[in-house]
């Protein structure tokens, strides 16, 4: 089915999503020192300010599913674009900490519910044979979102508007939300969702409008694997058989990618970018075009990892990510324990991003859906985002807690993490590339 104007705008719009979930993820990166100087952050306090948002998150993202089948994903895109909004002038006119801790919750909530309700609005209108590029549209506007967050943080310090800054960087934010929030009115629900609701005609229309050569076939098509879907609803991710987990080995998996993807540091580094350049000696302008540069990177690579994914295969890439992770890290930790040669630290972390994108980034969404059979796939894809998230809120708390003592421990915590997951990797990780999936489920013994 050739791609028309409606299935473009369509796209566009749900992965605008994504890219206000990459922008509130890392512009808080340019805000830690005057919050830590604003309110008189302890290290633990600014541990909890950042992390905070992530605690809504996780609640954004294990409700969202529920909520958008029962009223559907583009309206409550809608909500997620007016809770960007609140959460970004909450942030910007806080008077108080408390208040800006739930400013930020709120925002959380909104990057949680827009990275299920996104990919699942576009899955839902793309036709089958491009249905893969157009849902990465929303990791790569993720990506582009954090590039961009750097961006306005760096051109706002530009404006030397002193114990203010912090605020504008935070309360940009509401202007692209405003934009999502408009533009979520030009597009139609999902054809997917109108069926669950019985509205066959709705669905047919846009069916129609999408460009379905035959609405009346699809339409049939999707009310077969609507009610396939509600028999696999009774299965348990975690049923028992014969003594032993069923889904043991994908269960494992799961929880080994997401945890690592985390271990390696990434989005404690992104959170915290502008400090690791301040604790090196850098100036606030310098760190800020330094965060530019490693979003740049980030992009590219990310880019590049999916260029690869298909054809080097997923064990590979992971496997090479692990080394090329560990040794930057390494050359990050020890830079920060010998107080010498500075200058390099920029590089090691432009090429770290580098390795993780075309990696662990790359790979780690791809690799979860792949591993769990179709009757839980949607329960195990929830089990490795959960534990994405959750590691991602432990580690962002503890971070600064850590780098007060030595601004060297958590990297040589991370490195070490990574030389773990190249072995376990290596051992247990079996290769999905050019693999059916029945055929995976034969070789990881579910039967």
């Amino acid at each position: 089915m050739p791609i028309n104007k409606y299935i473009l705008r369509s796209t566009f719009v749900g992965a605008l999503g994504g890219l206000l979930f990459g922008f509130d993820t890392a512009v808080i990166s340019g805000t830690t020192s005057g919050l830590t100087h604003a309110y008189g952050l302890s290290a633990n306090q600014l541990g909890i300010t950042v992390s905070i948002a992530l605690v809504g998150t996780v609640i954004g993202a294990a409700s969202a599913g529920a909520l958008g089948q029962k009223y559907g994903s583009r309206e409550m895109l809608r909500l997620t674009a007016i809770l960007y909004v609140l959460s970004s002038i909450g942030c910007a006119l806080a008077p108080d900490w408390q208040l800006l801790l739930i400013a930020r919750f709120i925002g959380g909530l909104g990057i949680g519910g827009s990275s299920v309700l996104g990919p699942v609005y576009i899955a839902e209108l793309a036709p089958a044979n491009i249905r893969g590029r157009l849902v990465g549209t929303f990791q790569i506007n993720i990506v582009i979102g954090i590039l961009l967050a750097y961006l306005s943080n760096y051109l706002i310090s530009l404006l030397n508007l002193g114990a203010n800054e912090w605020r504008l960087q935070l309360g940009i934010a509401a202007v692209p939300a405003s934009i999502f929030f408009g533009l979520l009115f030009g597009i139609p629900r999902s054809a997917r969702w109108l069926t669950t609701q019985s509205r066959f005609t709705e669905a047919r229309e846009v069916l129609e409008l999408m460009g379905s050569p035959n609405s009346e076939a699809e339409l049939a098509d999707i009310r077969e694997s609507l009610h396939m879907e509600r028999d696999q609803k009774a299965a348990s991710l975690f049923e028992n058989m014969n003594g032993r987990l069923r889904y043991g080995k994908p269960i494992f998996l799961a929880i080994a990618i997401g945890a690592f993807n985390q271990l390696s540091g990434i989005n404690a580094i992104l959170y915290y970018l502008n400090d690791i350049f301040a604790a090196a000696g850098f100036s606030r302008v310098s760190g800020n075009v330094q965060a530019v540069a490693i979003g740049a990177m980030n992009l590219v690579a990310t880019l590049l990892g999916m260029a690869l994914i298909d054809r080097v295969g997923r064990k590979m890439l992971l496997l090479i990510g692990a080394v090329g992770t560990a040794v930057c890290l390494a050359v990050v930790a020890a830079i920060f324990s010998l107080h010498r040669r500075q200058e390099l630290l920029v590089w090691a972390l432009v090429a770290y991003i580098a390795f993780f994108a075309i990696s662990q980034g790359a790979v780690v969404w791809v690799y979860i859906s792949e591993i769990f059979p179709t009757r839980v796939r949607g329960k195990g894809q929830s089990l490795g985002s959960g534990t994405h998230w959750i590691m991602n809120a432990a580690l962002s708390w503890i971070f600064p807690v850590i780098a007060v003592k030595s601004g060297a421990y958590p990297f040589m915590f991370f490195a070490a993490m990574m030389a773990l997951q190249f072995v376990v990797v290596l051992i247990f990780f079996p290769e999905t590339k050019q693999v059916s999936l029945e055929e995976l489920q034969r070789k990881l013994k579910i039967v």
